[in-house]
């Protein structure tokens, strides 16, 4: 990458992170919009773990990869610390790709 797009890249990020505190008392957000973006979010998040999830090259990923997500979530969502939820998520996915699953 040409080191001019990166220094555009660098400059876009920073005015962007800097727009926050220095335009927040003078822009109004509604609301609404704040939901609507804030669901926004979490659906591009569910989004990018299915894709990563489920596929690898053009096809399907096999089992083992979308149940090592299944339990991580489960784990996620019962509140376990992060390092749990990152082991168990491995040892599901190493272990039923150790008895053959795909």
């Amino acid at each position: 990458m040409p080191m001019l797009a990166i220094a555009l890249l660098a400059a876009g990020t920073y005015a962007f992170r800097l727009a926050g505190p220095l335009l927040g008392d003078r822009l109004r957000v509604p609301d609404r919009l704040r939901r609507l973006l804030s669901t926004a979010a979490v659906v591009l998040l569910v989004a990018l773990v299915a894709t990563a999830a489920l596929t690898e090259g053009n096809g399907f990923a096999g089992w083992a990869r979308p149940s090592g997500v299944l339990v991580a979530g489960i784990l996620a969502a019962r509140r376990a610390p992060f390092p749990v939820v990152v082991v168990a998520a491995a040892a599901t996915t190493a272990l039923l790709r150790w008895y053959g699953v795909p």
